[in-house]
This record gives C-alpha cells, sequence and structure tokens, in this order.
C-alpha cells in the first residue's frame, strides 16, 4: 500500500511537471508553480520586468547542521504544500568580507560595517532557477558557482542574478550556495570514521563543499526537466574559487555525467609542483589542510581551557578517539570556528586533493586523458592581480592600497562616476607605487607580476593540459578599463570584473559606482552583449562562436580579446 501510495504520488507529480512546462501557465497552471521530487515550489512570474520566471532559494540538500555538520549532503526532506521559493536562502555562513552578504543577505551598506564577523547561517544548501518567461522547453541549463576565495560569497548578489542571462541566452540558469571555509574543507579524516559515505560515496573526504555542488548537479538532473531544462545539456561555470571547484569536479569520479560543458573564469586547479619556481598555485596539497584542521582542534581546545598551552593541547587532542574529536567540534558554535580560524591565522580553502574527490594531481590526471572530456570555454582578465593589491606584499613590497575595506567599500558606495573626478590615485594606492604607470616599480607593473605568478601560471598549465587532450578548448581575455578616475587605473580589467558583464548586471554592487558611468555605457553594454552571445552560443552548442564576434575565434592557444571604448566594442583575435 505504501508503495502504491509512492506511485501515485509520482504519477501526480509527473503530470503537474508536464502540464506545468507544456503549458506554460496555461490551462489554469500558474508558469510559477512547478513540481520537484521534494514538493512543489512556487517562485515569482516576472515576465512582465524581465521576460523571466524565477525561483529562488529552493533547498537542494538537507541542513547540514549538528549531526550533518561536516557530512556529505543529503538528499532534502519532502514537503507537503506550496513551498515559497519566492525569496533567496541564507548565504552560507562566512567572516564578512566586502564580496559577502552584510547583515542581510543583500547588497546594502552593512556590508562594510560587518567586516571580519560572523554573518549567514549553516542552513544555506538552497539554489536559484530562472528560465525565460516562454513555453519552450528542452532548454539547454547554465548552473553558476560563485567566488570569494572559497570563504566568501552568496547568491544573492545581485551581480549573480540570472533573470537577463537566462532570458539573453534561452536557456535555464542555476546559481547555487555551497559551503564555505572550515565548514565546507577540512581534512579531519577523524570526523567520518565508521561513516559509510552518504550519498556521495565519499567516506573520508573533506571536500563537503565540492560534494555540495555534486548534489545540486544530481538536484538539476532529478528536476530541471520539470522547469524546461534538458538534463542532458549542462554547462558548470564558475568565476575564481568558483571556478576552481569546478575545475575541481573535473577531474572528480562522483560528479562523472552531471555535465557537459564547462565555463572556468580566472581559476586554475595547478599544485606548486606543477608550476614554474616562484608560482603561487591555484591548489594546495591535502598535508597543508590536515595541519589546518589539527591545529584548530588544538587551538579550540586551548580556548575552551582543555589544556593551558597549543603544545599541551596537541598532545591532548592527538588521544581523542574520533567519537571524541566529531563530538567536541559538531558540538561547537560554528561562528567560533569561524573566529578562531581567522584570528589564528588558520586561513585558506578550497579542493582538497585527497584522492577521494579530487585527484592527488589533477594537472597529471588531465594530461594523461583520465578526467571527463567535456568543451571548456575559459576566460581570465588581462590585470587579475588589481584585485589583489593587499598581496603584493608577497612579492616584498607594501600592500598595494593604504586604506582599509570598510573605507574602500564606503569610499566606492558614495562615489559618483558621473561627477568630475575629485579622487585621485593616491587618496587609495600606497605612495611606493606611484605613478602607476613606473617601469618595474609602479602599480601597473607590480600588479601585472602579481596576476602572472598567481593566475597566469596556473592558467598556462591548465589550457595546455586540456588542450593536449582535446581540441575544443577556447579561451578570452577581458581588456575593457573604462571605468571613471581613479578607479581605471586602480582596477581596470581587474579579476571579475568581467562578470557584470556576463550576466548583465550593472546594477547596484560592490564596484557598480566605481565602475559604471554615463559616458561608458554605449561600450559597455556593447561588449556585454558580445560576451552574453558568446555564452549563449556555447551553452546551446559547444563553440562560442557567434555572428555578434564579426571573426573566428580560435581555440587555444588563440585567444579572444573582450575590449571596448566610451562608445564601442572592441574584439580583435590573438
Amino acid at each position: 500500500m505504501a508503495h502504491f501510495a509512492k506511485c501515485l504520488r509520482w504519477s501526480a507529480a509527473w503530470l503537474a511537471a508536464v502540464m506545468t512546462t507544456a503549458c506554460g501557465g496555461s490551462g489554469g497552471t500558474p508558469p510559477e508553480l512547478r513540481e520537484t521530487r521534494y514538493g512543489t515550489v512556487r517562485g515569482t512570474d516576472d515576465s512582465a520586468t524581465s521576460g523571466t520566471y524565477a525561483w529562488k532559494g529552493v533547498p537542494y540538500a538537507q541542513p547540514p547542521v549538528g549531526a550533518l555538520r561536516w557530512q556529505p549532503p543529503a538528499e532534502p526532506a519532502v514537503w507537503t504544500g506550496e513551498r515559497n521559493a519566492t525569496q533567496f536562502g541564507s548565504a552560507c555562513l562566512q567572516m564578512g568580507r566586502i564580496y559577502g552578504p552584510g547583515a542581510n543577505n543583500r547588497f546594502d551598506d552593512t556590508i562594510g560595517q560587518t567586516l571580519n564577523t560572523p554573518l549567514g547561517s549553516e542552513d544555506c544548501l538552497t539554489l536559484n532557477i530562472w528560465r525565460p518567461a516562454s513555453q519552450q522547453d528542452n532548454l539547454p541549463v547554465l548552473v553558476f558557482i560563485h567566488g570569494g576565495s572559497a570563504i566568501s560569497g552568496y547568491t544573492a548578489d545581485p551581480v549573480y542574478d540570472g533573470a537577463a542571462l537566462a532570458k539573453s541566452a534561452n536557456a535555464i540558469v542555476v546559481t547555487a550556495n555551497y559551503r564555505l571555509d572550515v565548514l565546507g574543507y577540512l581534512q579531519l579524516p577523524a570526523l567520518h570514521a565508521g561513516n559509510s559515505g552518504g550519498s556521495a560515496g565519499s567516506a573520508y573526504t573533506g571536500n563537503y563543499a565540492l560534494l555540495d555542488i555534486v548534489q545540486a548537479l544530481r538536484f538539476v538532473q532529478g528536476n530541471i526537466t520539470r522547469f524546461g531544462g534538458n538534463a542532458g545539456n549542462v554547462t558548470l561555470m564558475g568565476q575564481s574559487a568558483g571556478a576552481i571547484n569546478a575545475l575541481a569536479l573535473l577531474t572528480a569520479p562522483q560528479a562523472s555525467g552531471l555535465f557537459h560543458k564547462l565555463v572556468p573564469i580566472s581559476g586554475g586547479i595547478s599544485l606548486a609542483s606543477n608550476l614554474p619556481a616562484g608560482s603561487i598555485p591555484t591548489l594546495n596539497p591535502a598535508a597543508r589542510y590536515a595541519t589546518q584542521a589539527s591545529q584548530l582542534l588544538a587551538h579550540l581546545a586551548v580556548a575552551d581551557g582543555l589544556a593551558p598551552a597549543l603544545p599541551e593541547a596537541q598532545t591532548l587532542v592527538a588521544g581523542w578517539t574520533p567519537a571524541q574529536v566529531a563530538g567536541y567540534l559538531r558540538g561547537k558554535d560554528a561562528r567560533v570556528i569561524l573566529q578562531t580560524v581567522l584570528a589564528k591565522g588558520l586561513t585558506g580553502s578550497g579542493p582538497i586533493p585527497d584522492g577521494v574527490v579530487v585527484p592527488s594531481d589533477p594537472i597529471t590526471e588531465i594530461a594523461a586523458g583520465r578526467y571527463q572530456k567535456v568543451p571548456v570555454l575559459s576566460g581570465y582578465t588581462a590585470e587579475e592581480g588589481k584585485l589583489f593589491a593587499p598581496f603584493l606584499v608577497l612579492l616584498g613590497g607594501k600592500p598595494g592600497m593604504k586604506i582599509n575595506d570598510a573605507d574602500r567599500f564606503a569610499m566606492m558606495q558614495r562615489f559618483d562616476p558621473n561627477a568630475p573626478p575629485t579622487l585621485t590615485v593616491a587618496d587609495i594606492l600606497d605612495a611606493s607605487y606611484l605613478p602607476v604607470t613606473a617601469p618595474s616599480t609602479g602599480y601597473n607593473a607590480r600588479t601585472q607580476l602579481l596576476g602572472n605568478v598567481f593566475i597566469g601560471a596556473s592558467r598556462d598549465n591548465l589550457l595546455n593540459a586540456l588542450r593536449s587532450q582535446q581540441s575544443n578548448v577556447w579561451n578570452y581575455q577581458f581588456n575593457w578599463a573604462q571605468q571613471p578616475v581613479p578607479w581605471n587605473d586602480v582596477y581596470g580589467a581587474a579579476h571579475a570584473f568581467d562578470l557584470p558583464f556576463v550576466f548583465g548586471n550593472f546594477g547596484p554592487s560592490v564596484f557598480a559606482k566605481a565602475t559604471n558611468s554615463m559616458a561608458n555605457q554605449p561600450g559597455r553594454l556593447a561588449l556585454s552583449r558580445a560576451m552574453m552571445d558568446s555564452l549563449r552560443a556555447f551553452v546551446h552548442t559547444g563553440d562560442p562562436n557567434n555572428a555578434t564576434l564579426g571573426q573566428t575565434w580560435q581555440p587555444w592557444p588563440r585567444k579572444i580579446i573582450f575590449d571596448a571604448d566610451q562608445k564601442a566594442a572592441r574584439l580583435s583575435v590573438q
């Protein structure tokens, strides 16, 4: 009888999905009402404004709290009735940064007022879906994974709103939250003693964030048809840390068959051993994460008075049973855990090459052909290093900016891009890097070197490895630097500054006022159109070439330069 009831429920769900998708809301079924495997969701009909339908805050896994903290994601619980899907789900718990959610899970002034304080929630494994307001089905699906150094970021960031891209690309756009910082990446096998591996089949991995993304992709496979999507044509796209996560899944057995194209933007997956001497790797060995985890555990024990100092605490926790470790850590306030990570300098997160989800050397695996050979459209900016100006200390100099993030955030939000300039680079940048054009010592030269050793080396390593195995690898370079003075020098074509162009979102966001002026609008919008048309072509066909380019985009090692002046797009192939 229980089996019969379940079959009836699935039949009803299937019929509702078919009617909703095929009828697009006709016949009395509103288009914003859809059935998933777990229950009904009611989103928003934005056809009159953006030309899309949207569903936000849809759970793709159970909340990873309590006993589920540091466990592979579990499938969502079934719900009854209609679930409201009109608001973004909470950002995943993180320490405040200018790329984070602020106090209200949206872009507002609290972002600059909550830096280095815990924000968000552990109950955060939700995704958002946008589709064109049409009756068309079998649409390609684009799943986007946000960046933020794997320690911050949130899908409610207005840059990531998928409406304009869904409309432009005639595709389903999905964005997903995933666990961050040590809640998402923790190399501590004691937490998994006796664990069978859960739905992700990985008993001893600390790559919880990657398993979250895998679970989101599984949700897409099982449910996206009900939203008009083609589960056999899924493109996985990520930027920065999101690109590193996406590239990690290229070699992860758990993700096999879950996506069919890849768009990594400003990412890499290289160890120091893969790169020229002096490079900064985009992937760190598992041993580094194991050290981080053991030190975190010991520091927490000291803070709780269980040992007088770190050496004694390390001896203490080394004698704990796996059950004691798991019980202690899962009983801790997660906000205290993240505060300890920051206070004790234990920062640094990302995919862990543990040989379970991520191979110990992904580049070697790619070069040997042991990965998912899917079409790849990669992108990088011409001045990646300018977003990382504080890291100029790694090159032996001072931090690039003489103001802190709170002051910088406030300065940008007060800035009027259409007024005569009152700021200068000297108000923002350290004097040791001025003038910015000075050979060798200037800000442009130093940030270019930083970008080369951090992003450029991993880019070449990755794309050359891929190209040795497949021909369908494309690359773009984003050169646009038309911001109002002085931001054109401070940022220019910095890391992440291509994202608004890809998504078609130039509204309120962290950098919008410093970037978008009436003067640069014609060229900016034309360039955005060229980039969005290229992404549309890629998600539909696996090839980014399209009529808007006016020329042939040849595979790597050739690349297309996306640029514009104040009035028009300027594209070229190198």
